[in-house]
């Protein structure tokens, strides 16, 4: 049997989520797609398969501020541009579709921006507990 490569196994991860996380009229999807150069972001309702909002470095809006900005940089800039515009259509609660991918990095900076900006602002987000620490004998 042929390996997986790290695509295929991101979409079955995908695929997975995908089960789970579903975006309504009351609370769709903010789904991202991450490339090598590039992170795209859009708001979907699931319910109409409608696309609602979407935001990427390849904006023009963001295009010309972006210029020397590193990956991380660039990813906030579109969480907090995801944000102004699906507040701006009166979406103000999304359900975070990480697209099969780990939430570090990119992905951390583009919802952590776009919590920042406003979006899920009444949701607190869940802490990692301590793990507890083993008693020296």
């Amino acid at each position: 049997m042929a390996k997986k490569t790290r695509a295929e196994i991101r979409e079955a991860i995908h695929r997975r989520i995908r089960r789970r996380v579903r975006g309504t009229a009351e609370r769709p999807r903010l789904a991202i797609f991450r490339s090598a150069k590039h992170i795209y972001a859009q708001i979907i309702n699931d319910d109409e398969g409608r696309t609602l909002a979407a935001a990427s470095t390849l904006d023009p809006e963001l295009r010309g501020k972006l210029n020397g900005a590193g990956k991380i940089d660039a990813a906030r800039a579109v969480g907090r541009l995801i944000a102004e515009r699906a507040l701006a259509k009166g979406i103000e609660r999304v359900v975070f579709d990480r697209g099969g991918y780990r939430y570090h990095g990119r992905v951390k900076a583009l919802a952590d921006a776009a919590r920042e900006a406003g979006l899920n602002k009444d949701e607190k987000r869940r802490e990692r507990r301590e793990k507890p620490q083993a008693e020296a004998a």
